[in-house]
């Protein structure tokens, strides 16, 4: 063993590496006052995923927003913000973080291509660092091509790239496409980017200039094809849509590889942060909010909308049922059909099986909730709670006005309007006195059918 070499080696330090994330895009297609990468793609915004799948491969991030965008740069952090106060084109708004390159390698990504895999990342950044590479980018084999700018090749190495407007029809059959993601020694991206000019229509700098700076200085530049999925851009509602697919076609099959049945997967939407455990069935038409978690061996019946909720193990939910924000279905308890509950604590085995309000409620184990039970919990300043006991049953049509506490073991009688406490094991009745009156119904027919023809 070479002790001296083998030391030598060993305080060798590892390549930086730095992401710059350009989201300075205003939208204008969009038809937004919302920048571009604040969009959502199943409830998050586009940006996250890229500022979370980078932080897996790159060791910095640096984002470049433009002038007024904080909920960009509050979303951004703790990372790096510039702002680009001039919009004068993608290598304009890179130049504005190259005092933030560092040393080491650098990639230039897009805020609004938000699908980039850290496996995608991570070639791109090996394909840097291979030995031969001075830049590396990011290229696709669209089904079609359309109006994508060409990746011309020799031997291997990327020649230059073409816009659509200016290819020959030759160049224009071509299938390789620029996805427009550069990566570089920090170093040369800085010298690149400061010589790019903006002799063009547009008088913009663009960023896939400098892949002809790199070739016209001997660099060898290198494609790394991903999926056009991974590489498409959102520039409009309808690309946005597209984008959605994706996303919800990904979750969708991550949910299944991970033990969840999704009887009727392409009805299912998913939010990004829903938590399916193993043996939950999805059944068709159902859609997930943010903040759901669905324990094992729970079922979600077809049409139901489930929000920032967390379903128990084995417990039922729907057909046609709505969970809102801070409700909690305990184990094996039952939320049936046209049941809407919302910040409300469903203990294990309670059941609301149909046509129930439930709002700022807990309600206690096996108790039983009857057809048109509502809690009225707004005064119309105030949200109060209401307290249903273990045991207890709801008789149907029950209204129960909070602040009330519905004991353990104590019945509502059906059609009540209960307004105070019921202690536990009582028989609450708070419905008015019954009084049948002969031949009124006849009566009344008549009366209203004597004023109808007299107009």
């Amino acid at each position: 063993m070479n002790t001296q070499t083998d030391t030598a080696l060993s305080s060798v330090a590892p390549t930086m590496s730095t992401a710059v994330i350009l989201a300075a895009g205003r939208g204008t297609r969009m038809k937004s006052e919302q920048p571009k990468v604040m969009h959502q793609l199943a409830g998050r915004p586009m940006l996250r995923y890229l500022l979370d799948n980078a932080a897996q491969v790159f060791d910095r991030i640096v984002v470049v927003v433009g002038p007024g965008m904080d909920d960009v740069a509050a979303l951004a952090a703790p990372h790096a913000v510039v702002v680009q106060h001039e919009r004068l084109g993608t290598g304009h708004a890179a130049r504005q973080a190259a005092a933030e390159f560092g040393e080491g390698d650098v990639a230039v990504l897009y805020g609004d291509n938000p699908l980039i895999t850290p496996g995608t990342m991570r070639a791109l950044l090996e394909q840097r660092r291979s030995g031969d590479t001075g830049l590396a980018l990011l290229a696709m084999e669209p089904a079609d091509p359309a109006r994508y700018g060409r990746v011309v090749t020799h031997n291997g190495q990327v020649t230059r790239i073409v816009e659509w407007a200016d290819a020959t029809a030759q160049e224009r059959a071509i299938g390789l496409c620029n996805a427009g993601v550069l990566c570089a020694n920090a170093d040369d991206f800085r010298r690149w980017l400061s010589e790019i000019d903006n002799n063009n229509a547009q008088k913009e700098y663009y960023l896939g200039d400098v892949v002809a700076r790199a070739v016209a200085q001997g660099e060898c530049v290198r494609a790394v094809v991903a999926p056009e999925d991974e590489l498409r851009g959102i520039n409009s509602r309808a690309e946005l849509a597209m984008a959605e697919a994706c996303v919800q076609a990904r979750l969708r099959q991550a949910a299944m590889a991970g033990g969840t049945t999704l009887i009727a997967p392409d009805t299912v939407f998913l939010c990004a942060d829903t938590v399916l455990e193993p043996d939950t069935v999805v059944h068709p038409h159902v859609v997930f909010g943010p903040g759901v978690h669905v324990r094992r061996g729970a079922e979600i019946h077809a049409f139901s909308h489930v929000e920032g909720a967390v379903v128990g193990p084995d417990a039922r939910i729907g057909p046609y049922a709505r969970l809102r924000p801070g409700s909690d279905v305990g184990a094996g308890a039952r939320v049936g059909n046209f049941v809407e509950i919302k910040a409300t604590t469903l203990g294990a085995g309670a059941k609301a099986s149909h046509l129930t309000y439930l709002g700022d409620t807990s309600v206690g184990s096996n108790a039983n909730i009857g057809a048109g039970t509502i809690t009225c919990n707004y005064d119309g300043v105030f949200k109060h709670r209401t307290e249903i006991g273990a045991d207890s049953f709801i008789g149907s049509d029950s209204v129960l006005v909070a602040p009330v506490r519905v004991g353990d073991g104590a019945i509502t009688a059906a059609g009540s309007v209960i307004t105070h406490d019921v202690p536990d094991d009582a028989m609450a009745f708070g419905r008015a006195r019954q009084s049948n009156r002969a031949e009124q119904a006849r009566v009344f027919r008549e009366r209203l059918k004597n004023r109808k023809e007299q107009g």
